[in-house]
């Protein structure tokens, strides 16, 4: 509206000269505004990339297929995520993002780019249930003090080095990864594709609630701290606020929510053998979840906390340690997935001060060992998750190794592949990505890895990134060695 037509409308009789309305003008809008549009997409592109390439963030250059023509990996071994053996014989057909077939080797069509893996092991690219995205490879005091665009920059350096390190696929269980998610599938940057499940919800001086003491007590006047205002954590404490938080989560894009149903190792103000939530408070976190037909996972070590998890509906346990054997056949009975990390007092256990840390820290590590026999003998479905927090995002594909501690290592692939694939599948029309994720199979994402190394054996391979020597996610090759 131009001041004749302000004018105009204000002084009621006054004759108006206003050409606003005219086809002519419109047509001459119009034609400025998307010559306007186009020169803000260019130069906002150009800013955009130009800031992530000095940053380390660009993505590398990638090489999909030839346009309609399919990519064919020969001389190979396979393991397809789901049987607990190695192929051979076969051929990968990759054509459109998938994997179109499984041909006898020698058997593949005439046209197809060839990659000869030279008699290596092909295995599907691996998951990790239990990662944090944004907050993975940051400190603690990063994360809750600095500028939050430093903390995703730092997200989006690390999203490329997870995906180097193998990890096609995370399930992200707590943080602000919703805009990073969207940066990797647009290829702005280079990562592994992103299940999130957005802020972990907490009760007030539960798990999540990252407040100091001198900032209590809250007053409805008070505005919300920095990890919630940024979408680390959302407090919640009575059905109705949970029902609200958990609303929040979905209307950003959730395809599963998180929630802190019991205390933490080293947390100052709630002890690991602390219950969080009532279990109204979870039933309303879960009855909002399962009217979006997606489910709820719960950070929770003790079998109180865990059975009323169970009681109130969640259908995804993270940790659960400290589970006893009675609470562990209630998961089993009731089709829950627990989503476990090998803790173990090792060199890459976290060192601390405070005895009680020590002592909590030592009871969960005793409680890993006793829960791989306990899932195993009664059938508990469980993946593989890793649970990096505030730094050590490079001991990734070690902490997968240690699972071939406890079982086969090809069982422990299967627990970071085809197992992990079902558990993503639980999110439903939630899942952001439409396809079968952790298998090498027809129909399936072209996710994989050829890989240095006898997964038969051993899983040492992991620990060296120079061992995976190609990449492959969605179809395109994002890493090639061979």
């Amino acid at each position: 509206m131009c001041f004749a037509c302000f004018e105009g409308v204000n002084e009621p009789g006054t004759q108006s000269f206003c050409h606003c309305g005219r086809p002519e003008t419109q047509t001459a809008m119009r034609r400025i505004e998307a010559d306007i549009s186009r020169r803000q997409m260019i130069g906002g592109m150009a800013a955009v990339v130009g800031m992530f390439a000095g940053f380390g963030l660009a993505p590398r250059e990638l090489r999909a297929q030839t346009p309609a023509r399919p990519l064919l990996l020969t001389n190979l071994r396979l393991f397809d995520g789901e049987t607990l053996s190695m192929r051979q014989g076969v051929d990968i057909l990759i054509e459109g993002g998938r994997i179109a077939g499984l041909p006898a080797a020698g058997q593949g069509p005439e046209d197809a780019e060839r990659i000869d893996c030279g008699g290596r092991s092909v295995i599907p690219g691996l998951i990790d249930a239990h990662w944090h995205a944004t907050l993975a490879s940051v400190s603690q005091v990063v994360a809750l003090t600095q500028d939050i665009g430093l903390v995703h920059l730092l997200a989006g350096q690390q999203a490329g080095a997870t995906l180097q390190r193998g990890f096609t696929t995370v399930r992200d269980v707590g943080g602000p990864a919703f805009g990073l998610k969207a940066a990797i599938d647009r290829g702005v940057v280079e990562g592994p594709r992103i299940f999130p499940s957005g802020a972990m919800i907490s009760q007030t001086s539960g798990h999540g609630d990252f407040r100091f003491p001198n900032q209590l007590p809250l007053m409805p006047s008070d505005k919300a701290d920095y990890a919630m205002q940024n979408g680390m954590t959302a407090i919640a404490d009575g059905p109705a606020d949970v029902l609200r938080r958990t609303r929040e989560q979905l209307m950003k894009g959730a395809s599963q929510i998180k929630i802190m149903a019991g205390g933490g190792v080293a947390s100052p103000s709630d002890p690991i053998d602390s219950t969080q939530f009532l279990e109204e408070e979870m039933r309303a976190a879960v009855q909002a979840a399962d009217d979006w037909n997606t489910y709820v996972c719960a950070h929770v070590y003790t079998s109180r906390g865990i059975q009323r998890c169970i009681r109130a509906g969640v259908k995804s346990i993270e940790h659960g340690q400290l589970a006893d054997e009675e609470t562990v056949r209630m998961m089993a009975d009731n089709g829950v997935w627990w989503s476990l990390q090998p803790f173990l007092a090792d060199e890459d256990s976290n060192q601390y001060a405070d005895p009680a840390a020590i002592a909590a820290q030592k009871m969960v590590a005793e409680g890993t060992m006793r829960a791989f026999d306990l899932a195993r003998t009664h059938s508990v479905n469980w993946a593989f998750g890793s649970d990096v927090l505030f730094g050590g995002a490079e001991k990734q594909g070690r902490h997968l190794t240690k699972l071939a501690r406890f079982m086969s290592p090809l069982e422990a692939l299967h627990r970071a592949t085809g197992a992990a694939g079902q558990l993503l599948a639980m999110s439903g029309p939630r899942a952001p990505y439409d396809g079968r994720l952790g298998v090498i199979a027809p129909g399936a994402f072209a996710d994989l890895l050829v890989v240095e190394g006898d997964p038969e054996a051993s899983l040492d391979w992991l620990e060296d990134t120079g061992n995976l020597r190609l990449i492959v996610k969605n179809g395109r090759i994002h890493k090639n060695s061979l």
